[in-house]
């Protein structure tokens, strides 16, 4: 078979896996210039917190949204800006590497705008479960897991259905989730972190919204049910 020389060594990213991550990498080099003095003065060592304070989601702030019915776009907009910033710069690298490499295997079968919904609204889900699971949580929620675990979601409706095609064992496509979800709440119950909570929220919402965006996805699901 003949080799085309002109191709890439590997499959290129899709776009929209880049312009979902290039603003999350552009936060934290910013921060990272000022912690190490490259920019901003003396005042820049601040300016990771200067970040969470712009972009980190209040809990308090929804709630008074959701009991006044009044929407401030401050309130809106923090629902999915607290994925711009992480708390330090291993979460970081771990966000920005998941989101690139789930974003590749996701964004092969969904559309463009299915990966960017999947990211945004699996962020803005977490969001508000982490406000109603937990009506005294006052915690501001940072950092971009949940959106990520929003596309292991949709990564595993992939392998789900490809494990129903191929007659495999459909539970192993939840093995990936079974163990990082292991982990956090593990961890989570050490430091009593609430995070997990909205992560296991942007995953089942990734999972879910799959059905409804992955071409033919809900078709081929009840295609499946009905020939049980």
């Amino acid at each position: 078979m003949d080799r085309d020389l002109n191709a890439p060594p590997l499959n290129p990213l899709p776009w929209i896996v880049w312009a979902l991550a290039l603003p999350l990498i552009a936060v934290e080099v910013v921060v990272q210039l000022g912690q190490s003095g490259l920019a901003g003065g003396p005042e820049a060592v601040g300016w990771r917190l200067r970040a969470m304070e712009w972009f980190a989601f209040s809990p308090d702030a929804l709630r008074r949204a959701l009991e006044t019915g009044e929407w401030p776009l401050d309130t809106v907009w923090r629902q999915v800006s607290y994925v711009l910033v992480q708390v330090d710069v291993t979460a970081a690298v771990f966000v920005v590497v998941l989101l690139l490499a789930l974003g590749k295997m996701v964004g092969e079968v969904f559309r463009w705008w299915a990966v960017a919904l999947v990211f945004i609204g699996s962020a803005a889900i977490a969001a508000l479960v982490y406000t109603l699971v937990m009506p005294g949580n006052r915690i501001p929620l940072i950092g971009g897991f949940p959106a990520v675990y929003g596309l292991i979601g949709a990564f595993t409706f992939v392998m789900w259905l490809r494990q129903a095609a191929t007659g495999g064992s459909q539970l192993r496509a939840f093995t990936l989730i079974g163990v990082l979800m292991g982990v956090q709440i593990f961890f989570g119950l050490i430091y009593v972190g609430l995070g997990w909570v909205a992560e296991l929220a942007g995953f089942g919402t990734g999972f879910l919204l799959s059905f409804v965006v992955v071409p033919g996805g809900w078709r081929r699901v009840m295609g499946r049910l009905r020939n049980r």
